[in-house]
């Protein structure tokens, strides 16, 4: 479908993201060699984005698996449907079927219910998936080893039945805010890309694209402090989406330019930490933060 890298940057900037050459070219690659792809950075720079817009390009299904802590197999993979099997039970009990035949017949994949994993193994879409596997960083490093034969052979073993193997792979995304790092035998299985913040220039693009009706004018101050912001000794830097968030919060408020009071006004929707909010707010006492607009 996609026959350059540079196919791929334009598919993805029309469906409203902008991608640089790096991030191009390893996208491109996992798609031609069939190698999940790993995407690690900070929290808001656009990771998911990519899966959901790889989606949209190919016009497929997107099957997502939100990682957390705590998260098992019977979450992520498959778990048995023990109403089923036991009202099954019960019938094979009156019709006097041997105790063979009950194991047989009770661990059959009629019974087995599909959770994210294993229905994007046994997809028959038209199109190969993406399957988008998100925070793996927030899973208990135990989780790790459920994903191993599933990224390197697109394969899962259910003792019970055997092992189910992908006629049509999906397309796989991993994401990871790196909270913690994620084991090397499951790095090594993926092509790996770091997301950055975006430049002023990338930035001011996004936002422009996707908040339209913002004025340039006011598209450049949210971008300049947005910088600014990440270069300041805060908690939780902003990411892209909250620079999004906060064009949509000024343009609702009919917004075309940023003053001090506006800037202090919403800074609930830019910063997610009192602390952040209050040294903001110290900066701006200081006029260490610049409203002007750039070029």
């Amino acid at each position: 479908m996609f026959d350059s890298i540079e196919s791929i940057q334009a598919a993805l900037f029309n469906f409203q993201y902008v991608a640089n050459r790096d991030l191009a070219t390893i996208i491109y690659i996992a798609l031609k060699l069939n190698k999940p792809l790993f995407l690690e950075g900070e929290a808001g720079v656009g990771k998911t984005e990519v899966a959901k817009v790889l989606a949209s390009m190919m016009e497929t299904t997107l099957i997502r698996l939100q990682c957390y802590e705590g998260l098992d197999i019977s979450n992520a993979v498959y778990e048995w449907d023990y109403p089923r099997q036991i009202l099954h039970l019960r019938m094979l009990e009156a019709s006097h079927a041997t105790r063979d035949d009950m194991e047989t017949s009770l661990f059959s994949r009629e019974f087995l219910l599909a959770r994210p994993l294993l229905k994007a193994l046994e997809s028959q879409a038209e199109n190969k998936l993406v399957l988008l596997i998100d925070e793996i960083d927030r899973a208990d490093e135990e989780f790790e080893s459920f994903l191993l034969e599933l990224l390197s052979d697109f394969q899962i073993t259910i003792p019970e039945i055997g092992t189910i193997t992908s006629e049509e792979p999906p397309i796989v995304v991993i994401t990871s805010n790196r909270t913690r790092e994620v084991h090397d035998a499951l790095k090594r299985r993926c092509l790996y890309q770091w997301i950055d913040y975006p430049s002023f220039e990338t930035e001011y693009q996004i936002l422009k694209m996707k908040v339209p009706g913002v004025e340039e004018n006011l598209a450049q101050q949210i971008t300049s402090i947005i910088q600014q912001l990440r270069a300041a000794e805060l908690y939780k830097a902003p990411g892209v989406a909250e620079t999004l968030d906060w064009g949509r919060a000024l343009l609702a408020m009919d917004v075309n330019k940023l003053e001090n009071e506006t800037i202090e006004s919403t800074l609930g929707v830019v910063l997610k930490y009192q602390d952040d909010v209050h040294r903001v707010k110290e900066i701006l006492a200081d006029e260490q933060i610049d409203e002007t607009t750039r070029a």
